[in-house]
């Protein structure tokens, strides 16, 4: 039983709603990371009838082009659609207290609201693959 093997898959998709404005920063070698909190939850009727909401808050992080367009273009309130990976992390503080966070790590995020006028255009979805080609590289 011990050499029994289970697939691995860590896999997220969530929706919700930014709790707070998205920390951009820079790291020492210069690649972008952005982290937000993200507000998601489900609706049901509890036993009297009355509807509830049961919300999740969740952290998550982004890198590079990813990070730096969910700096620019996110806010506090911005819904966004998050496809990336679970990741966790510890760590020890100043004083010497065990720390440790659950995080999403993503892949892809997809802003969902809209906003008016051509002066500000916002990328739909953006993802660690996006990269534009050059001219030059286009097949046809």
């Amino acid at each position: 039983m011990a050499d029994l093997k289970f697939p691995s898959l860590n896999h997220v998709l969530i929706a919700g709603r930014l709790t707070r404005d998205p920390d951009l920063r820079y790291t020492p070698s210069g690649t972008a990371v952005c982290n937000f909190r993200l507000a998601s939850g489900r609706r049901f009727k509890d036993q009297s009838g009355e509807w509830r909401d049961d919300p999740t808050f969740v952290n998550v992080v982004t890198w590079k082009k990813t990070a730096e367009n969910c700096g620019e273009y996110l806010k506090k309130g911005s819904a966004v659609l998050v496809e990336g990976r679970l990741q966790s992390r510890s760590w020890e503080t100043e004083d010497g207290q065990k720390r440790s966070v659950l995080e999403i790590v993503a892949q892809r995020v997809q802003f969902l609201d809209r906003v008016g006028g051509p002066e500000k255009r916002i990328p739909s979805e953006v993802s660690e693959g996006d990269t534009p080609m050059a001219d030059e590289q286009v097949p046809f």
